[in-house]
């Protein structure tokens, strides 16, 4: 059985097409960034868009699969400070905003790829 989602959105509104949409102009925007940019200078970046998928995914209320826990630390291993993940996680807001999400549905995923660095 899968792990039940943590957020307040019922997932379904965006759908798994909406989810990949989302994580797409999210990494655009962080590629798009000139201090972030080199971070991504040789990651597998559809890699990298499926693990934000799922934690997205689970992070907006939806299941995770057979995994016991979300797809934690996708940025981790980057090297980011903390000012350039917490930026990371502003562009992930935005994209959402963007998308008319819910309030607390952004502030669950702001808490999930939050947490995954610890901070």
């Amino acid at each position: 059985m899968g792990v039940t989602g943590l957020g307040p959105y019922p997932v379904e509104a965006l759908g798994p097409a909406g989810v990949r949409d989302a994580v797409a102009r999210w990494l655009r925007l962080v590629a798009a960034d000139a201090e972030l940019a080199p971070y991504l200078i040789g990651v597998d970046r559809a890699r990298l868009a499926g693990h934000l998928a799922l934690t997205l995914t689970v992070a907006l209320g939806g299941p995770a699969g057979d995994i016991a826990r979300p797809a934690a630390g996708a940025w981790r291993g980057l090297g980011l400070t903390e000012a350039q993940h917490r930026r990371v996680v502003d562009y992930l807001a935005g994209v959402l905003w963007a998308l008319d999400v819910p309030a607390g549905a952004v502030a669950a995923a702001r808490r999930a790829f939050a947490d995954e660095a610890g901070s």
